[in-house]
């Protein structure tokens, strides 16, 4: 949780973040287990947050080679510390040059599953059977162990898969234990955590709300806040998490761009204006923004587009309430990866990242979810008391359907993609199916085709359905809808929408593509 101050208030892991992009779902599979941590960039002041009190270290990947000149480093205080430390691929490449072993280039990269065997009796593979199905990721390999150092994990013969020098606890594993891929990588993470750090595993998401209520509180200074309220889950928590922090100096700013789903600004207003009884103030703003999106086909411009309108409109409403010096975001983690935030490449500008234009006139912005992924969000609504059914309300993008629709954004194609996506979660709903996806949604595409209804041609547009499982957003599968179901959904859709006549189902997974098509 970078940005933080520097005094940690539970027992605690600290994770150096070397740019690889598993150093978040490294700190979600370690809170999964009840212990609380926080992710620093290896640029921090390292001795400051070895003093802060954390009981542990763990060493995230990286994309580069540590052999390169300006390959991100390791500041050696690590090692004088005696906290326990773990290196993960870049990691553990780090600590074994570090330490006097030898890091070369590999015969061949490794991407993907690998199987390994490991020494039982080793701390990392206590209990575990000598073969093990792991996930790799590199292009280096540890060709030297340093000295006093045992190999506990090979792939094949020679390769060095883990390393351990257990009088120091100094632990490196050269593959991921953090993502589902590899085999048993939760209980390799439970023995360093708690046979090796000793924590007791008490942290809840509980002890994040009430800190995080504290930090809002000293962020907002007494002073009024604007809420950059979506409807989504993200800026629904964002935003009662903040209520619960300052009350009445929250003032809530729903602006109604026209790209909601069926019937979600009216339920957005009545949630959080009657059953909250949080300030709100709803914009209707759907012609400016449809003004503003005219011929525009390009999905990186629609996001910037949008992005500046929302922003502006708030600067628009803060003028009409004195004091108000902090704008809230509803941004998660994913979105900071996806939209190339430090050293991670960019895949897609996010509406909380990188839709923001450069002069925002608000003093700072306050993003309390900015460390979580979706189900935390998630337990942490649940936490604040917000009912169930708005919780697990689908995962919505800031930009709405205006992405959701290939090419330009009409009121004509806005009506029939709510159309189509409102009977497709309505069908999904029915079926008692949500809980089992991650995310489901219909697009517009661009393509229209020829059809025949009735004694007629049609000559009409294609929906795509897209429904995806996924534990974390970061990768997901394609959901093996039963196809009875895909087929009421079709039907349902081609008979009830006017303007389609052909359905399609996404059946790609992430990578390669991305959940959202736009």
């Amino acid at each position: 949780m970078t940005g933080v101050s520097i005094q940690v208030k539970h027992e605690a892991i600290l994770i150096l973040d070397f740019g690889g992009q598993y150093k978040q779902l490294i700190a979600r599979r370690v809170r999964a287990q009840n212990v609380y941590c926080e992710v620093h960039s290896h640029r921090s002041d390292v001795k400051a947050l070895l003093a802060a009190g954390y009981k542990g270290v763990i060493l995230s990947g990286g994309p580069r080679s540590v052999n390169d000149a300006d390959a991100p480093q390791l500041d050696p205080a690590i090692f004088a510390s005696a906290l326990p430390v773990l290196g993960i691929c870049y990691g553990a490449q780090l600590m074994a040059k570090a330490l006097g072993g030898e890091v070369s280039r590999a015969d061949k990269r490794e991407f993907g599953e690998v199987r390994v065997t490991v020494d039982p009796a080793a701390a990392l593979f206590t209990g575990l059977r000598p073969e093990q199905t792991v996930w790799m990721s590199h292009a280096d390999a540890i060709t030297g162990v340093p000295e006093g150092f045992d190999v506990t994990a090979r792939a094949g013969h020679h390769d060095v898969a883990a390393m351990e020098q257990h009088e120091r606890k100094l632990y490196a594993l050269q593959f991921h234990p953090e993502v589902t891929h590899t085999q048993h990588g939760d209980i390799m993470l439970a023995h360093f955590l708690f046979d090796v750090c000793g924590l007791s595993g008490t942290w809840q998401m509980a002890s994040f709300v009430r800190d995080k209520i504290d930090e809002i509180r000293q962020a907002a200074g007494g002073h009024k806040v604007l809420s950059a309220m979506s409807g989504g889950v993200d800026s629904s928590v964002s935003s009662l998490l903040v209520h619960r922090a300052i009350g009445k100096d929250l003032t809530c700013i729903f602006v109604d761009h026209g790209l909601l789903r069926k019937n979600e600004a009216a339920d957005v207003e009545r949630i959080f204006r009657k059953r909250f009884d949080m300030n709100l103030i709803r914009i209707d703003a759907k012609d400016r923004f449809l003004k503003r999106l005219e011929g525009v086909t390009d999905s990186e411009q629609k996001r910037k587009i949008i992005g500046e309108e929302f922003i502006r409109v708030f600067e628009e409403e803060a003028k009409k309430i004195p004091g108000v010096e902090h704008l809230v975001q509803g941004t998660i983690y994913p979105d900071i990866i996806e939209s190339g935030v430090g050293e991670a490449a960019l895949i897609k500008s996010h509406h909380n990242v990188g839709g923001l234009p450069d002069d925002v006139d608000f003093k700072t912005i306050i993003e309390p979810l900015s460390d979580l992924f979706k189900d935390e969000v998630r337990q942490v609504g649940l936490e604040l008391g917000i009912p169930e059914d708005l919780v697990w309300r689908q995962p919505f993008p800031g930009p709405g359907l205006g992405i959701r629709i290939m090419g330009e954004v009409t009121e004509p194609k806005l009506e029939i993609l709510r159309e189509a996506d409102a009977i497709f979660r309505e069908e999904i709903m029915r079926s008692s199916l949500q809980r089992d996806l991650g995310q489901y949604f219909a697009v517009l595409t661009g393509i229209r085709s020829v059809g025949v209804m009735g004694d007629g041609r049609t000559y009409d547009y294609t929906i795509a359905l897209r429904a995806v499982t996924t534990s974390d957003f970061m990768t997901a599968d394609w959901a093996k809808i039963p196809y009875e179901l895909l087929g009421r959904i079709s039907s349902r859709i081609v008979n009830e929408v006017k303007g389609v006549n052909r359905v399609v189902y996404d059946i790609t997974s992430k990578p390669p593509a991305t959940i959202e098509w736009e």
